[in-house]
C-alpha cells in the first residue's frame, strides 16, 4: 500500500499523530491531553478507517490500540512496517510479558499500558517525535553558538555554564526561533513529567536567569522577548 513521503520535519513543523482507539472517550482524552499548537491529530476506531488515513496524509506518530473491532493492532503494526517507518506506540490493557516482547517484535517502537498516565504519554509522544524531527544538536545564531550535544554555549566566544533547565528551554526557544511558544507549552516541554508540580514562576526565574546569562542587557532582552498575554520567543529567526 503506498503512503504519502514524510517531508523533512523542520523547526517549528507541525505534527500529525493518528489515534487509532475504538473507546470514544478515551480517544478524545488522548486529542485533550496532547493538543498544542505543534500537534494536528486524525481519530479513528477501526483499523480499516486507519489505513485510509495513512494513506492520505503524511502521519508524524501513530498511536495504536492493540484491541480493535476489525483486527489486532499488532497484526497491523506488522502491515505498517511493510511500508513505512513512522513510530507506532501500541496502547493496550495486556501488560504482560509476552504481549510487551510480541509487540515490540511486530515493530512498534514504545508500548503503554491501560490505565496509563497522560503525563507519561505526552513525554513519551514528545520523546518519539523529537527523534523524527531530523532537528540538529548544533545551533549558531547571530554571535551565539550553542552545542547541545556537547553541552557547550558560547556567547561572543565565550563560554557561558547552563543548567539542565536552562538547557532545555533555550533548546525550545532556538528550535522555534522566530516563533512564539506559549508559557503553558513551555511548562510541559522543559519540566515534562512534572509539569503538574510547576507554576508559572519557575518558568519566569528560568527565563530571568537564561536572560542574564545570555543578553546584554537582561533587562531590555534582544533575543529572548517575552510576548505578553501569551508566552516567549527568540526574536532572531535566521
Amino acid at each position: 500500500m503506498p503512503l504519502r513521503q514524510h517531508d523533512r520535519k523542520d523547526v517549528g513543523t507541525v505534527n500529525h499523530i493518528l489515534i487509532v482507539e475504538d473507546d470514544r472517550k478515551l480517544n478524545d482524552g488522548i486529542v485533550l491531553a496532547l493538543r498544542n499548537d505543534r500537534y494536528t491529530f486524525s481519530q479513528c476506531r477501526t483499523i480499516a478507517d486507519a489505513r485510509k488515513v495513512l494513506e492520505q496524509e503524511d502521519i508524524s506518530l501513530v498511536l495504536l490500540d492493540v484491541n480493535l473491532p476489525d483486527g489486532n493492532g499488532i497484526d497491523f503494526v506488522r502491515e505498517i512496517r511493510e511500508y513505512s517507518p513512522v513510530p507506532v506506540l501500541l496502547i493496550t490493557v495486556n501488560n504482560m510479558e509476552l504481549d510487551i516482547v510480541t509487540g515490540l517484535e511486530a515493530g512498534a517502537n514504545d508500548y503503554i499500558t491501560k490505565p496509563f498516565s497522560l503525563m507519561v504519554l505526552r513525554a513519551r509522544v514528545a520523546v518519539w517525535l523529537r527523534g523524527q524531527s531530523g532537528q540538529s544538536d548544533h545551533f549558531r545564531i547571530a554571535h551565539f553558538d550553542f552545542d547541545f550535544g556537547k553541552m557547550e554555549f558560547r556567547r561572543q566566544g565565550c563560554l557561558v555554564e547552563l543548567s539542565k533547565t536552562e538547557q532545555r528551554l533555550l533548546r525550545i526557544l532556538c528550535e522555534n526561533r522566530g516563533a512564539t511558544v506559549k508559557r503553558s507549552d513551555l511548562i510541559d516541554r522543559v519540566w515534562q513529567g512534572d509539569s503538574e508540580y510547576v507554576d508559572e514562576h519557575a518558568l519566569t526565574v528560568t527565563v530571568k536567569r537564561l536572560r542574564d546569562k545570555l543578553e546584554a542587557d537582561s533587562a531590555n532582552p534582544d533575543y529572548i522577548k517575552t510576548v505578553y498575554g501569551i508566552g516567549y520567543t527568540w526574536a532572531v529567526s535566521q
